[in-house]
């Protein structure tokens, strides 16, 4: 990797576990902050390889729920459902993530001005859908029906756009599909678990050519601050969001996509 420091991998791993469960795009706010910081990555791989921080933050808060989960699924049909329902969720962007992966890389990660668009107009779209979302007919992420599942498996897509927000999608489908608040940001939670580790594997499997050595103490250094910075939003969050929804976030797109086109259009 060229032009760039630990202090740098340091605050956009920071940045990551911030952003990463919250809807408001891990993706679109690392490279709008590694634009502006001249930070380049082999083959933007940092910027995807470091969200398995986030994964196992995840994994390390949701342990003893997945325990549960993994205990119980021989024999409760509830169980099994919600796990198909995860699957079902999954295979969208599983299928449309590998064939698009390139121009996703190539050419929408090279586009700050989108990022700072999608922020803007997924703002629009979270602050509206907060407020005039239909009555929620869900309130627990095992009540989830296989349609409602892939509904949001689908919507999920919409992320592949960076500035989108992979959590701000599921959890705008989860709501504009009967989930109330909490359940659509839980169930965000879950399929940000094959999704996240779907995208890592690949990613690294497809620039297992141009990686060395020499990038391994920046993506482990962003790797260690995004797992640090998760754990204590996915504690936090849902609680959050039960209370207050998610205007503060619809709100935070707007500024950042405003500040960032108007830093474009300064600056370049």
């Amino acid at each position: 990797m060229e032009n760039q420091t630990i202090v740098d991998a340091l605050m956009l791993g920071l940045l990551e576990g911030l952003t990463e469960f919250i809807p408001v795009s891990s993706t679109g706010h690392i490279l709008l902050a590694g634009h502006f910081l001249g930070f380049q990555s082999t083959g933007k791989a940092f910027e995807v390889l470091i969200q398995l921080g986030a994964i196992l933050a995840i994994l390390t808060v949701y342990a003893s729920r997945l325990l549960r989960i993994a205990a119980d699924l021989p024999t409760s049909r509830t169980t099994q459902r919600f796990v198909l329902g995860v699957l079902v969720a999954f295979l969208p962007a599983a299928v449309i993530g590998a064939l698009a992966h390139d121009f996703i890389k190539t050419v929408l990660f090279e586009t700050p001005k989108l990022i700072c668009v999608m922020l803007i107009i997924g703002g629009v779209v979270l602050l509206w859908v907060d407020r005039w979302a239909p009555k929620p007919r869900y309130h627990d992420v095992k009540e989830f029906p296989l349609s409602v599942c892939f509904g949001i498996g689908l919507i999920q897509c919409l992320a592949m756009i960076p500035g989108t927000s992979r959590s701000g999608s599921t959890i705008v489908g989860g709501l504009l599909l009967g989930a109330d608040k909490r359940s659509a940001a839980e169930f965000s939670f879950y399929l940000a678990m094959p999704t996240m580790a779907g995208a890592f594997a690949y990613d690294l499997f497809k620039n297992r050519d141009i990686l060395s050595a020499a990038d391994l103490p920046v993506i482990a250094t962003g790797f260690i601050a995004a797992f640090v910075m998760a754990v204590i939003v996915v504690r936090y969050l849902l609680d959050y969001v039960s209370r207050h929804g998610y205007a503060l976030f619809g709100w935070w797109r707007l500024i950042v996509g405003a500040l960032g086109l108007v830093a474009l259009y300064v600056w370049g």
